[in-house]
C-alpha cells in the first residue's frame, strides 16, 4: 500500500510541475494571464507533507499538510526566476520558501528546505507575504508581516502586525534585523524602496490603528530611516490616499517593490472595498516621480488585476493580491499575483504597456455623472474615427 501510494503521487507530482503554461484567450492589451497557477499547495514537495518511511508510516498518511501557496515576492538573479512565496500549513502558521524557475511562468520547483528564520522576535506567532528587494546598497532584503499576539486584549483574534526585515546575498543566509518602529500602532505592506533617497534608507508603510482596520492610517505612507540594523522611521506622510466609493475605499498598501522606468516609479498595489460578501481586494497601478518617489505623478482609474472565473474562490474568496514582480533585461515584466489567499499566478507585461497604461488611461473622475462623461468622450472619439477611416 505505501509503495504503491508513494508512486502515484510522485507521479502526479512531477507531472505538476512539468505542464507547460499557456496564455488565456482573455485580452486587455494591457498583460497576459495564464491558464495555470504558477504555484499551489500541490507544488510543495513530499517530502514536506508525508514521513516517506514506510515503518512509521505504512499508510502513507501526510503528516504535515499545506493549506496555501500564496502571496510572493519575486527577484531575478543569474537569468533564473525566484519567488518567496507565503506557505501556509494546516496548523494556520505560515513560512517562508524558495522556488526556482528557468521560465517565470511554470516549472518552479521548491528548494529541499523551507526558510528557517534568526528567532530574535519571541512575541511573534507568524511570519508572511515577504517582499524582496534588490538594494543599492548590495544586500537583497526581504520585508514582512510579523505577528503577534496583542498581550492588551483577551479576544484570542486579536493581534498586532509590525514589519519584519531580513537580508541575504543569496537567498539560503538570511540576517534577521529588528523589527521597523514607526509612530504608528501597527504595520502592514511595508516595502523597501531600491535606492536610497536623500542618503537613506527609504520604506513604503501602511500606518494602522488595528489588526485589521487601517482606523486613522489614511492610506500608502512613505517614511525614511537612518540604519537599517536599527529601523526607526520618525516621520510618515501619505503619498497614495484612500478615497471614497472607490477600490481602496476600506484601505489600501503597497504591492510589489516599485518598477523604476524612465518616466517614474511604477507601483503595484492593493485596494480594499466593503461588499455585501465580504472585502474584495484588487489591485492597482500608480507613477511617482523619479526625483521624489513621494510624489504621486498618475494614477489611473479603478482597477489592474482582479480575481476572475476561478480565482474568486478560496480561502478568502474574491481576492487578488501583489507582492512580487521581476522586471528582465529588455522591459518585460512579470507580475506575480495570489487569488482568494489561496494560490499563485503569474501575468505578463512590458514596461512600455505599463506606462501607457499609467499614463494615458484616465483618472478616477471621483462622480458617476462624471465617469460617464468620461466615457461618452471616448465613445465620440471612437465613432469618428470608425466613420472617418
Amino acid at each position: 500500500m505505501f509503495k504503491e501510494n508513494y508512486t502515484r503521487e510522485l507521479v502526479k507530482y512531477e507531472e505538476l510541475i512539468t505542464t507547460k503554461n499557456s496564455v488565456t484567450q482573455d485580452y486587455n492589451g494591457i498583460y497576459e494571464r495564464y491558464e495555470n497557477p504558477v504555484l499551489t499547495r500541490k507544488h510543495t514537495p513530499l517530502t514536506w507533507r508525508y514521513d516517506l518511511n514506510p515503518e512509521t508510516n505504512p499508510y502513507f498518511m501526510e503528516r504535515l499538510g499545506i493549506n496555501a501557496v500564496l502571496n510572493s515576492g519575486a527577484i531575478e538573479l543569474n537569468g533564473k526566476f525566484y519567488l518567496v512565496p507565503r506557505i501556509e500549513g494546516h496548523d494556520r502558521k505560515s513560512f517562508f520558501a524558495v522556488a526556482e524557475s528557468p521560465t517565470g511562468i511554470d516549472q518552479f520547483r521548491f528548494w529541499d528546505y523551507p526558510i528557517l528564520l534568526e528567532d530574535t522576535e519571541k512575541d511573534e506567532t507568524n511570519v508572511y507575504d515577504m517582499r524582496l528587494t534588490k538594494h543599492e546598497d548590495g544586500y537583497i532584503y526581504g520585508v514582512f508581516c510579523s505577528e503577534s499576539k496583542d498581550k492588551e486584549n483577551p479576544d484570542l483574534s486579536a493581534a498586532v502586525a509590525q514589519a519584519g526585515i531580513v537580508r541575504t546575498k543569496d537567498l539560503k543566509v538570511w540576517e534577521r534585523l529588528p523589527n521597523l518602529r514607526t509612530q504608528s500602532a501597527q504595520q502592514r505592506n511595508v516595502v523597501l524602496h531600491p535606492e536610497f533617497v536623500n542618503g537613506k534608507y527609504a520604506f513604503y508603510t501602511r500606518p494602522q490603528d488595528g489588526f485589521i482596520s487601517t482606523g486613522s492610517g489614511g492610506g500608502i505612507g512613505f517614511g525614511l530611516c537612518e540604519d537599517i540594523t536599527n529601523p526607526f522611521i520618525e516621520k510618515e506622510i501619505i503619498i497614495n490616499s484612500r478615497k471614497y466609493h472607490t477600490i481602496t475605499e476600506a484601505k489600501n498598501g503597497a504591492g510589489a517593490v516599485p518598477i523604476k522606468t524612465d518616466k517614474g516609479w511604477l507601483h503595484i498595489a492593493h485596494g480594499v472595498r466593503n461588499t455585501a460578501a465580504g472585502l474584495r481586494y484588487v489591485t492597482y497601478l500608480f507613477v511617482t516621480a523619479l526625483d521624489d518617489p513621494s510624489k504621486c505623478i498618475a494614477e489611473p482609474s479603478g482597477y489592474f488585476i482582479a480575481p476572475y472565473g476561478k480565482e474568486r474562490v478560496g480561502d478568502v474568496s474574491n481576492v487578488t493580491f501583489i507582492n512580487g514582480a521581476i522586471v528582465r533585461e529588455g522591459g518585460a515584466v512579470y507580475i506575480y499575483y495570489a487569488s482568494s489567499d489561496t494560490r499563485l499566478h503569474v501575468a505578463t507585461t512590458t514596461i512600455n504597456q505599463l506606462l501607457d497604461y499609467a499614463f494615458n488611461t484616465p483618472a478616477d473622475a471621483q462622480r458617476s455623472v462624471l465617469c460617464v462623461k468620461q466615457r461618452c468622450e471616448l465613445i465620440e472619439r471612437n465613432l469618428n474615427f470608425i466613420k472617418n477611416s
